[in-house]
């Protein structure tokens, strides 16, 4: 069975950005591939900032993404760029971790001005860790994603067909998420 690691570039655990987690979880789930979620914020926030490269929970999510088939990175987007969060985790990740592996980048955002920041940003950043495949990624607007007070997410039909489309392609591409 294919396995996908999902690393989730947010602040909290409960945002919009959950909301696309959640859903591309539940996508590969339904397609029976398991998921491991990276959320990066929980890590230790000193051995991230200080490239602790001793770290134990640090060296946890490198075998996670070791172990994967494929990557999911998922983003908030701020300033025309991916997070921080991801940065500081993507630069303690060993040289090649990507190698061998498609990755799909989706990223959610306040306005489609922020639309490339994938592109520009952090496609460049997956080049050099050695990604065989990129997919082109997804820019969801969060306005099309509302939290409900029970905790889950509502998605507006552009969301949705963005999402399934785009996790449906990073699936069928039988040669980049292996079975």
């Amino acid at each position: 069975m294919a396995k996908v690691a999902i690393i989730a570039g947010g602040n909290k655990v409960k945002s919009r950005l959950t909301g696309v987690i959640d859903y591309a979880e539940k996508y590969l789930d339904d397609e029976g591939i398991d998921t491991d979620i990276i959320h990066v914020h929980q890590l230790d926030a000193e051995a991230l900032i200080t490239a602790d490269f001793s770290d134990e929970s640090i060296n946890q999510t490198h075998k996670i993404i070791e172990d994967a088939d494929g990557i999911i990175i998922v983003s908030p987007v701020f300033k025309a760029a991916y997070s921080g969060i991801v940065k500081t985790y993507l630069d303690l990740l060993p040289r090649g971790a990507f190698t061998g592996k498609t990755v799909l980048p989706l990223a959610l955002g306040g306005t489609f001005a922020h639309v490339l920041a994938i592109q520009y940003s952090l496609d460049p950043v997956i080049k050099e860790l050695g990604a065989d495949t990129i997919h082109k990624g997804r820019f969801i607007l969060d306005k099309h994603i509302t939290q409900n007070d029970d905790g889950s997410y509502n998605y507006d039909q552009e969301a949705r067909d963005g999402l399934n489309k785009t996790l449906k392609k990073f699936v069928s591409d039988k040669s980049q998420v292996k079975e």
